[in-house]
């Protein structure tokens, strides 16, 4: 049993002339003579980001069980619970379908999946809730790190198997307290967002950012590689920045972004750190009565992003994540621990850049399924 999330790559079918400046300055003197969007994707995935605390990545497509070692777990009748900082976003979907497709695959059952509304007082409530079922393994976000560590380190006492995702509670230690840390790599999906807005600009002009309002690493990752990337450029300026802090992205983020579209009108850009609160961002767009001459990038990929993409709309990339694939490895973990074989510290996947022109093929990669027909519907309608 191996992670597939590499088998499926191809290269992208279209060419970025303009990245190959970006890449001269922003990443390995490997790939300084880049020319192309795909050069600068293998670039961004032969050299992924170290962990939080600078743990070597580890991809996940390294990670293997054998036939026997499959056979071995069914035996077990292990249980997981999978506990999610929220569960609304197409991500989110995503990740755990999953991690179910793994777990159904090692025969080790779900017994509860809890959705925090990125509380996290209602997430200590979900673990201790989760808890009295007694999991065999927990695959889990915290919502906040340092006010759930408490109870994660609780659950890790009691014998359960973490497996965290994105971000690991403050203060708890891979080998000890948990199996390993799965995540995409969020920086270079930041510098891919960066590299698109970068492009469609045409390497001019001021932008805003809507980062994450939190201490969560995978998305404090996408802004970091964003403002390094975008450094490339002398002449994009970041002229405004506010966070969204939820729980309702979207609607913040539109707030935000009125706000930004009326004290700059000469704003070219916005940058939103997932999909959720780039809802917004178009939302505003629409009804500031903006031309299309507003470009529009973020990390994810979701369904009404993709549907604006392909209509030729004001969202013009993403640096998307693979959360299918990263369920899938959260799930393959599980297993590990199970057998008590030793998992990496720190399991990543590469980021993925994504425009209209590659978005058919790109979404099953990120997502694990065919692209939807609304989306489909929507590219054919653009032509």
């Amino acid at each position: 049993m191996r992670i597939q999330t590499q088998q499926q790559r191809k290269p992208l079918a279209f060419t970025l002339v303009a990245m190959a400046v970006a890449l001269a300055a922003t990443f390995s003197s490997q790939t300084a003579h880049a020319d192309s969007l795909s050069d600068a994707l293998k670039a961004i995935e032969a050299n992924p980001a170290a962990g939080p605390n600078g743990e070597k990545p580890v991809l996940a497509s390294d990670l293997k069980l054998s036939p026997d070692e499959v056979q071995k777990i069914k035996g077990m009748n292990a249980t997981a619970a999978i506990v999610m900082h929220y569960t609304a976003s197409d991500w989110a979907k995503a990740q755990m379908a999953g991690q179910k497709k793994a777990l159904d695959e090692l025969g080790i059952k779900i017994i509860g999946v809890t959705d925090a509304g990125y509380r996290a007082e209602k997430q200590v409530s979900d673990i201790e809730t989760v808890m009295a079922r007694k999991p065999s393994v927990m695959i889990t976000v915290p919502a906040e790190q340092t006010a759930t560590a408490d109870a994660y380190k609780r659950a890790a006492a009691a014998g359960v198997k973490i497996v965290f995702l994105d971000q690991a509670a403050a203060g708890t230690k891979p080998g000890k307290d948990y199996v390993s840390l799965v995540s995409s790599d969020n920086r270079g999906m930041g510098k891919a967002a960066a590299l698109l807005m970068a492009q469609a600009l045409g390497g001019k002009g001021n932008i805003g950012l809507i980062p994450h309002a939190s201490d969560l690493f995978a998305t404090k990752e996408r802004l970091a590689g964003f403002k390094e990337a975008i450094k490339a450029y002398p002449d994009i300026k970041i002229v405004a920045e506010q966070g969204v802090g939820g729980p309702d992205f979207a609607g913040e983020s539109e707030r935000i972004a009125s706000g930004m579209l009326t004290a700059n009108p000469t704003l070219k850009g916005i940058w939103a750190v997932w999909d959720v609160p780039t809802e917004g961002v178009l939302a505003a767009a629409r009804a500031s009565g903006r031309g299309k001459d507003l470009v529009i990038t973020t990390c994810d990929l979701g369904v009404n992003i993709a549907i604006d993409m392909a209509q030729n709309g004001f969202v013009k990339g993403t640096g998307s994540q693979r959360p299918f694939g990263a369920g899938y490895a959260e799930g393959i973990l599980a297993g590990y621990a199970l057998l008590g074989k030793a998992a990496p510290a720190y399991v990543v996947l590469p980021a993925l850049p994504v425009s209209k022109a590659n978005l058919v093929e790109a979404w099953p990669q990120s997502n694990g399924t065919e692209p939807p027909k609304v989306v489909l519907d929507a590219l054919a309608s653009s032509k």
